[in-house]
């Protein structure tokens, strides 16, 4: 049978290294003849393989393990730590190219519907040499342990039911130390179609490529998505344009047993799934002064509004919404000017939907009324009239887009917080993969 397996969920005797091979002694030919005169020849012995090395070490607990047999079939695998503890596992046949390439049916970093991840490998197992010989994988019930010894016994038996055994002991990696990343959109959330997801991690990550091809993206609706690295402890994941209304997106963290550089190993497996939700994009023309709303491909509202005045323009680029706050303290001392200075301010402002770091927001603000569809006084937010606000407070979900187009000021940018993902052109998204 053909099995597709998780690199990082099990540990391997296959594909690489042989260790040992040790083949049985199968009892002579008979040199008795049969009523016909014909005699039977015994059948070859079979030779085993294991994929670790005897007397490996530094080897990642996430290793797949497997044994490889010619001549024969594999009836058992034993595995047991360094106190002679038996390690509960399960044993089954992978395909020939699986067994080949183990990594290769979980790491690409795509986005794919569940439903046909992985599917080629069965298809392809018939170019496998005559040869090659048959190989299962033995999985663990629970993860193998860090800086731990284990012994290996793989045992075959040939046509005449002769055994023959393999070999071999391993010890895995000592970490100088384990990491466990944090993952945006956070598990059973509902996002809106302009949410990235984000991994951050906690100390800076050197070996980019092999946690790259361990971050497993899947959505209900595929997408070009691609992950690109925002800096050495941050990568995120995005398509080419927002993703498609209503998708189911899972992501797989498969890093236990990663080696992410400088002595820094993945501590757990992590998975959280999420929704796309309505796509809700917005548009606010500082140069017509509107704010035009859409839900799907529909505007539902076109608001007067001021945008950020010349001298504290709105940054120009599709901003993502991130919280909201149906009463909050607008304090300019936040990013350098005391309330006391020119241009200072602190004022307490209602329904304030924020879509960016930098102190942007969408906010009910009865004071410019009158400048609201004719010019532009704001601090850089997008200011409404107090019930048009409490709408787009009450329409808005963390993930949807307020693109914001003709303002004096720049471009949306990392100075001014963590999700300016829209503002990059494709190809240059496409270049911050460590996977090229």
């Amino acid at each position: 049978m053909s099995l597709q397996f998780n690199r990082r969920a099990v540990l391997a005797l296959g594909a690489t290294g042989v260790l040992v091979a040790l083949a049985g002694c199968g009892p002579e030919a008979s040199g008795g003849g049969s009523a016909a005169g014909t005699t039977t020849a015994a059948a070859d012995p079979a030779v085993v393989s294991l994929s670790v090395a005897d007397g490996a070490t530094d080897v990642s607990p996430a290793t797949p393990l497997q044994a490889t047999v010619v001549g024969g079939t594999v009836k058992q695998v034993s595995v047991t730590d360094g106190a002679g503890t038996v390690v509960a596992g399960t044993l089954s046949e992978v395909a020939p190219t699986a067994a080949a390439t183990p990594a290769a049916s979980s790491s690409a970093p795509s986005s794919a519907p569940s439903s046909s991840a992985g599917s080629s490998s069965a298809a392809a197992s018939s170019s496998a040499p005559a040869d090659a010989g048959v190989t299962s994988l033995w999985t663990p019930s629970t993860p193998l342990a860090y800086g731990t010894t284990y012994t290996v016994t793989a045992t075959a038996e040939n046509a005449d039911g002769d055994s023959s055994d393999a070999s071999g002991s391993f010890t895995t990696v000592t970490p100088g130390s384990v990491s466990t990343p944090s993952i945006g959109p956070l598990d059973g959330t509902t996002v809106g179609v302009g949410m990235p997801i984000r991994v951050y991690f906690d100390q800076p990550v050197t070996n980019k490529a092999e946690v790259e091809r361990n971050l497993v993206v899947t959505s209900s609706t595929p997408t070009d998505g691609r992950w690109s690295w925002i800096s050495d402890s941050e990568v995120h994941f995005r398509p080419s344009t927002y993703w498609p209304a209503n998708t189911q997106v899972t992501v797989d963290a498969n890093l236990y047993g990663v080696d992410l550089g400088d002595g820094i190993w993945g501590e757990k497996n992590r998975s959280v799934s999420f929704s796309i939700g309505d796509k809700h994009v917005s548009v606010a023309d500082a140069a017509t002064h509107t704010l035009t709303v859409s839900s799907g491909d529909q505007v539902v509202q076109t608001y007067p509004m001021s945008a950020g005045s010349n001298a504290n323009p709105t940054r120009n680029g599709a901003h993502v919404v991130l919280e909201k706050f149906a009463d909050i303290t607008m304090d300019s001392s936040t990013f350098g000017l005391a309330v006391d200075a020119p241009g200072g301010y602190r004022t307490d402002v209602e329904y304030a939907t924020r879509i960016s770091n930098n102190g942007e927001f969408v906010h009910a603000a009865p004071w410019s009324v009158n400048q609201q569809g004719s010019s532009n006084v704001s601090h850089g937010c997008i200011n409404l009239s107090t019930d048009r606000a409490q709408w787009f407070y009450d329409f808005s979900q963390p993930g949807d887009v307020v693109e914001v187009v003709n303002s004096v000021g720049p471009t949306l940018s990392r100075a001014d917080g963590d999700i300016y993902d829209w503002s990059i052109p494709w190809d240059q998204w496409v270049a911050g993969s460590a996977l090229g």
